[in-house]
């Protein structure tokens, strides 16, 4: 079996005209392409499918001589999408030289129980440009979803994430993009094979389903989290309440940990809505047998308002900011208490 995403191969981009002037000057066009090599096959339904070099120029004959309204793209077993977005895809190019070069760091940020003793650290990913200048994690996600990379780059963040919790041989949260999962027991192999290669227990590492990235497949996900839990490891759900709104989906779910999202947190103390938000998700999450981890926290009254609702983690710049080595002076401070390392990238949010 050949996982869709794995290799960062060339872009070949599917391409085809509506409407009898529209096929008949792609024809021209694409007699034009052929003789540049750049055409890789034509079908007799008028769909080409052309290198990105072709591509290129197709979309500029398109602009100045098609009704481009009749002309659409899409990638391989991708969705067809109007030609005029083809440009934004063929910009994303230097997604695949981040990802072939491994241009990502870990960043870590501190977690707490209720005691403030450290329990967990999460690692943000973040990458850097061909000049070493750091680029946000929402325009790399971005750019790799436009690209059909976004399996490659997720893999390539979670991989990291392992190699980066060897030293620490602690408990781990790894978010993942179930969207770009397309078979869980190919696609996870890597990241199974690592672990076990490098001698860490797999209860060590919690899964975390991304909260930008909602899946409409609930039976995709099970498939995945059930990979997950029949290997060893743990998993946990992000921003419960856009996703998975009933008790009912979680319950089936039987996530290990909820986290509640930032907007419901932050200001809780003195928001109504905001603090039934926040004790229904409480109850829930008590209800399944998950562990409550509120995140974003950045004032104390915030922190002490959860607090005394029986939220049991939390995370936010009231702890600590990311930086690349854990705080000494925190791990000073907190070297009694248990701990874990929590990994994860997220999609240009910060905690």
């Amino acid at each position: 079996m050949s996982c869709r995403g794995c290799r960062l191969n060339e872009l070949l981009i599917e391409i085809k005209a509506e409407g009898a002037f529209n096929r008949n000057l792609l024809r021209e066009a694409t007699g034009h392409v052929r003789f540049r090599n750049a055409l890789l096959q034509q079908t007799e339904d008028e769909t080409v499918t052309i290198d990105e070099i072709g591509a290129r120029e197709l979309a500029d004959f398109c602009s100045h001589h098609m009704d481009i309204e009749g002309i659409w793209f899409r990638l391989p077993e991708g969705p067809w999408k109007p030609m005029h977005e083809l440009a934004a895809v063929l910009e994303t190019k230097w997604v695949d030289k981040l990802i072939a070069e491994q241009r990502v760091a870990i960043h870590f940020q501190i977690i707490v129980d209720a005691q403030e003793r450290v329990h967990a650290y999460e690692a943000l990913a973040r990458f850097v440009d061909d000049n070493g200048s750091l680029l946000y994690p929402n325009e790399v996600f971005t750019a790799a979803r436009a690209r059909g990379r976004l399996y490659a780059l997720d893999r390539l963040c979670r991989l990291q994430a392992v190699q980066a919790a060897v030293p620490l041989r602690t408990k781990t949260f790894i978010n993942f993009i179930p969207t770009s999962i397309y078979s869980p027991e190919f696609c996870l192999k890597s990241t199974v094979e690592l672990a076990a290669r490098l001698n860490i227990d797999p209860s060590l590492f919690v899964f975390e389903v991304v909260e930008t990235e909602k899946t409409e497949d609930l039976e995709h996900l099970k498939h995945i989290l059930t990979f997950y839990k029949n290997k060893g490891f743990h998993y946990a759900l992000d921003d419960v309440g856009e996703g998975f709104s009933t008790v009912e989906v979680l319950a089936e779910l039987k996530p290990h940990y909820m986290k509640l999202d930032r907007k419901y947190v932050q200001g809780v103390a003195g928001d109504e809505p905001k603090q039934r938000t926040a004790e229904l998700f409480l109850q829930t999450a008590l209800r399944i047998g998950s562990v409550p981890l509120a995140e974003g926290i950045e004032s104390r009254e915030d922190f002490e308002w959860l607090k005394q609702q029986g939220y049991e983690l939390f995370q936010g710049y009231l702890f600590g900011k990311p930086s690349l080595i854990p705080n000494s002076q925190q791990e000073g401070r907190h070297a009694h208490a248990e701990s874990s390392y929590v990994a994860s990238y997220d999609t240009g949010r910060s905690q």
